[in-house]
């Protein structure tokens, strides 16, 4: 995607459990309030391919902002280091939640951004984290998770308000079918505004062009697969243009 020249794009510093969290955030430079999109990276940090995807959100319109779940900017390289970064918020999903909004209220404070219109993504741990964050209360026009983890906190129907898009790869082997009927029914029983996309031949991380790569390399089972990676863009812009636009 060749982004429009109007994208501006920075590091953002802001606290959060009284650690030092480093985000990124991207927007077109015009004086238009724009929706505010949050975006959570995979268990690798925030890298270069979360501040991808926050540019792109850019430019179709949005403010966009890629949280720090990790503080101080700490990236990983391998699946042990990633475990040990982002275990904590797994293991304390009120925590998680706490991280998620100091990086939300980062971003209702731009200048740039309609507080009224407000939505996250996230990408497999990230995609995790924002189901965590609405199931556990938070109140967004929209959240999509993008091959994210289903086990996380109980949904409550108190809590979760939120419309949820999930993008699924069918052939998740980090995801069994056991979790994937198990989520979709709890969300079935008390009633929550969702829509469950699943991905013919896509596997865990199928939006990740170095998934592949990355996969073959470290000896876990992730790659990429165009084709849902498209559909999954597509899918959440649809989405996006009904509950933001």
């Amino acid at each position: 995607m060749n982004l429009t020249d109007s994208v501006a794009a920075k590091s953002v510093s802001y606290q959060a459990l009284g650690d030092t969290m480093v985000g990124y955030v991207a927007f077109c430079e015009d004086t238009e309030k724009k929706p505010g999109v949050l975006v959570v990276h995979e268990w690798w940090g925030l890298d270069d391919y979360t501040k991808r995807r926050t540019r792109e959100l850019a430019d179709l319109g949005y403010v966009a902002f890629a949280v720090d779940m990790y503080g101080q900017g700490k990236t990983a390289d391998n699946p042990e280091i990633a475990m040990a970064l982002a275990g904590p918020n797994y293991q304390d999903p009120q925590a998680a939640k706490q991280r998620f909004d100091a990086a939300l209220a980062q971003l209702k404070a731009l200048p740039q951004v309609d507080t009224n219109r407000i939505a996250a993504i996230g990408y497999c741990f990230g995609g995790s984290m924002v189901l965590n964050a609405v199931k556990l209360g938070d109140s967004l026009q929209a959240a999509v998770s993008f091959h994210g983890g289903f086990k996380g906190v109980p949904a409550d129907k108190e809590l979760l308000k939120t419309p949820v898009l999930i993008c699924h790869g069918a052939e998740d082997a980090n995801v069994p079918e056991s979790e994937v009927k198990a989520f979709r029914a709890e969300l079935d029983e008390i009633g929550a505004d969702y829509v469950f996309k699943e991905y013919p031949g896509a596997t865990h991380a199928f939006t990740n062009p170095k998934a592949t790569e990355t996969g073959q390399k470290l000896n876990i089972p992730i790659a990429y697969n165009a084709a849902a990676d498209t559909a999954s863009w597509n899918d959440m812009k649809v989405f996006f243009e009904k509950h933001l636009d």
